[in-house]
């Protein structure tokens, strides 16, 4: 090929290779700028909504089954991940015991949560359970380690009080030692001894405290011991707790019977007590690992199960610092009423078709106290202390009066005669009195409050009234009876007729309360039930002599004034043309006394003094010289308003403070 044909054939040939030279570096370029479009997306955004971030924040092994965000990026940290984690659990224990790039906080929080999923899990497996020593240490090691994280690490609990993991580190530990009373009363529960000796399970010595928890007297330890946060209630309006360390339980017993008592609360040695304390008292249990190092925390075998009344402590000494102790004050309450048949007892002893309950009973909400003022409460006609299921929980829900009173409620039968029921009811409050305090000195015996509903509200008037002889006179004055009869009957009913105010009490509330009677029970429908009650063959028999001796002044002088046919029931005594009920209403009232009304009325269109609560008219609950009086749209059930139970609240506020006495 010529030299010219040759250069020109180069040229010819540039072109093309320029443009295969300029596709490749346009392929690179294209490369690169994937490289770097690929570089920049390795971070990408999106929002999330509030129940997203705080299910991320807040969640854990607890609540989603899954270790907590926080756990996830310690173990990001040590180069593994939550998955990695749970499938060798005691490598990763071992790693982050291990591990230098941690902080104390964060390694202890860690392995609290990681025991903690070790105990769930083995639990949750059924088909090869871990077994309970081993499920006893998993609970123990984090229980151990929570509390390792909250007192041994440089940071106060005070310090880190708004932080979240915190919050899910207290709640590791309650859980756990929640867990572990559960296995220990299992092991009580199978063994069927008590001892005070310290137990050895596995590897852990546990020795126990519960001095602090004030069981019933005389009360076999507990049949169950029921953590309080599997409870849920209906018919109570709130469930009210305190926040703290401690997991929350009711230690439950076998009820006591409501057994018959024939004799009089003065009987002999075989007739029970007139009152029953709380079959179902709140308890809050710690675990407390020795050692004044983290070191030796970690090191020990060694535990306390402390058992706490929460009503009695607020608070306890741990690590060096006071801490709150948690509390439930519900679960009790609401475990007795639904465990106690009260809807259908109170109606079959109103009707006489059970004799179980033919005596007031006392029930103690809580353990006796010598030191926090007594509200008594007296339900009304076919009731029973279910009338008070949210009135009594909200007054031990706040805490400034659950410190200052504990709540009685008497349980009484509704079929027997005011004049029966006010002098059992006051002889019962006595005879609880001199049982708890003696010498009548405590606080628990002075500045007591009734709080009375419907029937229950004219019992608690006649239990601060000062009658002389006007009841009697009312009744029998005018009764034809020789000397000598007549001073039989004066012996055999003076005591229901003649008496004076509880020296006690200082403050009353009046609840719908029928002080002159009602209308209601004449009409036909009341006076239908009342001849269907049945008065306790007990009540009848203590009243034999009198009755017969009445039933004769009545058959040979049917004009004599005053002479009733029969002992009248409560239905009886409730109308407005009863002659009890009409002089009860003119007693005067203790001036140590100061009392309060709340009363119902349906119509709130309706005049004032023409107003009724469908049951109990205005004009028979209204007192003169009542310090305070609140009337409110409602039916008969007021003291279930709201608004009642907040003027209820109040009351016993200022009665604290003094301006209410």
């Amino acid at each position: 090929m010529p030299p010219s044909f040759s250069f020109f054939a180069r040229r010819a040939a540039a072109p093309v290779l320029l443009r295969g030279r300029w596709t490749a570096l346009r392929g690179l370029a294209a490369l690169c700028a994937a490289a770097l479009l690929c570089g920049c997306a390795g971070v990408t955004v999106s929002s999330m909504s509030p129940r997203e971030y705080l299910t991320q924040r807040r969640g854990d092994v607890l609540t989603t089954g899954r270790v907590s965000e926080a756990t996830e990026e310690v173990l990001r940290v040590i180069g593994s991940d939550a998955e990695a984690c749970a499938d060798d659990l005691a490598d990763c224990r071992a790693q982050l015991a291990a591990s230098n790039g941690l902080s104390e906080e964060q390694r202890l929080a860690a392995l609290a949560e990681v025991w903690l999923q070790v105990a769930i899990e083995g639990e949750r497996d059924r088909s090869a359970p871990l077994p309970p020593e081993e499920a006893l240490d998993a609970w123990m090691e984090s229980a151990r380690h929570a509390w390792a994280y909250l007192f041994f690490t440089p940071r106060a609990p005070g310090e880190r009080a708004f932080e979240d993991r915190q919050t899910q580190v207290r709640d590791y530990y309650n859980f756990a030692t929640q867990r572990v009373v559960a296995l220990l009363f299992q092991r009580y529960q199978a063994e069927g001894t008590r001892s005070d000796a310290p137990l050895t399970m596995g590897v852990w010595r546990i020795s126990s405290d519960a001095s602090d928890l004030r069981l019933p007297s005389d009360a076999p330890l507990p049949s169950e011991l029921i953590p309080a946060a599997t409870l849920r209630f209906s018919g109570v309006r709130n469930t009210y707790r305190r926040d703290g360390l401690g997991t929350e339980l009711v230690a439950a017993s076998a009820p006591e019977p409501v057994i018959p008592q024939q004799d009089g609360l003065q009987g002999p040695p075989h007739t029970p007590a007139p009152f029953q304390e709380m079959p179902f008292p709140a308890a809050t249990a710690l675990l407390r690992f020795p050692g004044k190092t983290l070191g030796e925390v970690l090191r020990t075998q060694d535990v306390q199960l402390t058992v706490y009344d929460p009503y009695h402590t607020a608070q306890v000494e741990l690590g060096g610092r006071r801490v709150p102790l948690a509390g439930n004050f519900t679960a009790g309450y609401g475990l007795w009423l639904a465990r106690s048949g009260f809807a259908t007892q109170a109606m079959r002893t109103l009707l006489g078709w059970s004799d179980r309950l033919d005596a007031p009973r006392i029930h103690l909400m809580q353990p006796y106290d010598p030191d926090r003022r007594t509200i008594v409460m007296l339900h009304g006609l076919a009731s029973s202390p279910e009338a008070w299921i949210n009135v009594a929980n909200e007054v031990l829900g706040d805490a400034q009066l659950r410190d200052a009173y504990q709540v009685w409620q008497v349980y009484y039968p509704t079929n027997a005669p005011l004049g029966v029921n006010q002098h059992d009811i006051r002889e019962a409050l006595l005879a609880t009195l001199a049982h708890f305090d003696p010498a009548g000195t405590a606080r628990a015996s002075r500045d007591m409050v009734l709080v009375g509903h419907s029937m229950g509200g004219v019992l608690a008037r006649l239990l601060v009234s000062d009658t002389g002889d006007v009841l009697w006179n009312q009744l029998f004055g005018a009764t034809r009876l020789k000397d000598s009869e007549k001073a039989q009957l004066r012996k055999d009913l003076g005591p229901f007729l003649v008496f004076e105010p509880l020296p006690q009490v200082s403050s009353a509330v009046f609840i719908a309360a029928p002080h002159r009677g009602t209308p209601f029970a004449n009409k036909t429908l009341s006076r239908w039930l009342a001849n269907m009650v049945t008065l306790p063959l007990a009540l009848l028999e203590r009243f034999g002599d009198a009755t017969r001796m009445l039933a004769r002044a009545q058959a040979t002088q049917p004009s004599s004034d005053g002479v009733p046919p029969r002992l009248p029931n409560s239905i009886d005594n409730l109308a407005d043309t009863d002659p009890f009920v009409r002089a009860g209403a003119e007693l005067p009232i203790s001036a140590q006394v100061r009392y309060h009304s709340i009363m119902g009325r349906e119509d709130p269109a309706a005049p004032l003094a023409q107003s009724s609560d469908g049951i109990v008219p205005y004009a028979s609950a209204h007192l003169a010289g009542a310090d305070s009086e609140l009337v409110l749209t409602s039916h008969h059930s007021v003291q279930e308003n709201p608004r009642a139970i907040l003027e209820i609240r109040r009351i016993l506020r200022e009665s604290l403070t003094g301006s209410g006495r």
